[in-house]
C-alpha cells in the first residue's frame, strides 16, 4: 500500500434518505463545485449523500505519483469510502466528468455496488483520449514551470458550449502546485475499461451532457448509452437547462432509475 492510499480523504456526509456518492471531476473538489453551480444533487430532499475531494484535490493529500490519479487508483478509494461510510449498502453513484469515468471503473469491478449511475459530462474515453492525453501531458509540463494560479490565467478561455454560463465565477484548479503536474499525467494515462465491460452494466443510468465541448464530447455519451442496456441521455443546451440538473438526478435516484430506457435526446 502506497503513502498515498494510508491517508484519509476529505469528506462530508449531508441528508437524511438514500445513499449516494457523489464524486467531482479532475482538478476540481467540493469547495470549487459549491462556488461553481457543479453540485448535482444541492437542495435536494431524500438523500443522504457523501461527497469526498479526489486523491490530491481539495482537502485531500496527495502525491507526486501518477498512478495515484489514474481511474483505477481512484476506483479503488472510492471503494474505500463506500465501506467507511455506508458498509455493504448498495448506493446510488452521482458523477462529474473525471467522477464518472471513476465510476464507471468501478462499477465494471462491483456492479453490485451500484443501484444507478448518474454521470454528467463524461470525458474523452477510447479512440477520444489519445489527444486529450497530449493535452494533459502539455498541461503537467507548464503547471511545472509557471504553477497553477500562472498556469490557469495563461490558458483560460471562454466557453464553448452554449450550456456553460459564461458569468459563472472563475476559480483556480483546486490542486497544489506539487500534484497538480501528477494529476495530469495519470489522467493522461489512464482510461475506461473496454466496451465490452461497459455493456455488461446493467443498472439504470442516466447520462447528463451538453454540445461543442471537446474535453466532454457529446459523441461519448451517445456512445455509453449505445452501450449500456440501461441508459437514456439528456442534452442541456442552456445554462437554465443544467441547473435543472439537481432535480433531474433527484429524480432519477428517487426513482429508482425508472425510464431508463426512455431513450436519448
Amino acid at each position: 500500500m502506497s503513502a498515498a492510499e494510508k491517508s484519509s480523504l476529505a469528506r462530508d456526509v449531508r441528508g437524511e434518505g438514500l445513499p449516494v456518492v457523489q464524486l467531482h471531476g479532475l482538478s476540481s473538489s467540493r469547495r470549487r463545485e459549491d462556488l461553481t453551480g457543479g453540485d448535482l444533487t444541492a437542495g435536494q430532499s431524500g438523500l443522504r449523500v457523501l461527497r469526498y475531494d479526489a486523491r490530491g484535490h481539495g482537502l485531500s493529500p496527495g502525491s507526486g505519483d501518477p498512478r495515484d490519479y489514474t481511474w483505477p487508483a481512484q476506483a479503488a478509494d472510492l471503494r474505500r469510502q463506500l465501506d467507511e461510510v455506508f458498509g455493504d449498502q448498495s448506493v446510488h453513484g452521482v458523477g462529474r466528468s473525471m467522477g464518472t469515468a471513476t465510476l464507471l471503473t468501478a462499477a465494471t469491478v462491483e456492479p453490485g455496488r451500484f443501484s444507478t449511475l448518474t454521470l454528467a459530462i463524461p470525458p474523452t474515453v477510447w479512440q477520444w483520449r489519445r489527444d486529450q492525453g497530449r493535452l494533459y501531458e502539455l498541461g503537467a509540463r507548464q503547471v511545472e514551470r509557471w504553477g497553477v494560479a500562472r498556469w490557469s490565467e495563461l490558458t483560460r478561455r471562454p466557453p464553448t458550449s452554449p450550456a456553460i454560463d459564461p458569468d459563472a465565477p472563475v476559480t483556480l484548479p483546486d490542486v497544489a502546485d506539487e500534484w497538480l503536474p501528477a494529476a495530469f499525467r495519470g489522467a493522461a494515462a489512464t482510461d475506461l475499461p473496454p466496451r465490452e465491460d461497459i455493456a455488461r452494466l446493467s443498472m439504470p443510468v442516466l447520462v447528463l451532457a451538453w454540445p461543442q465541448d471537446a474535453s466532454h464530447p457529446l459523441e461519448v455519451a451517445r456512445e455509453l448509452v449505445e452501450l449500456l442496456p440501461n441508459a437514456r441521455l439528456e442534452v442541456a443546451h442552456s445554462p437554465c437547462e443544467v441547473a435543472q440538473w439537481p432535480h433531474t438526478v433527484a429524480t432519477f435516484i428517487r426513482g429508482g432509475g425508472a425510464g431508463g430506457l426512455s431513450g436519448s435526446s
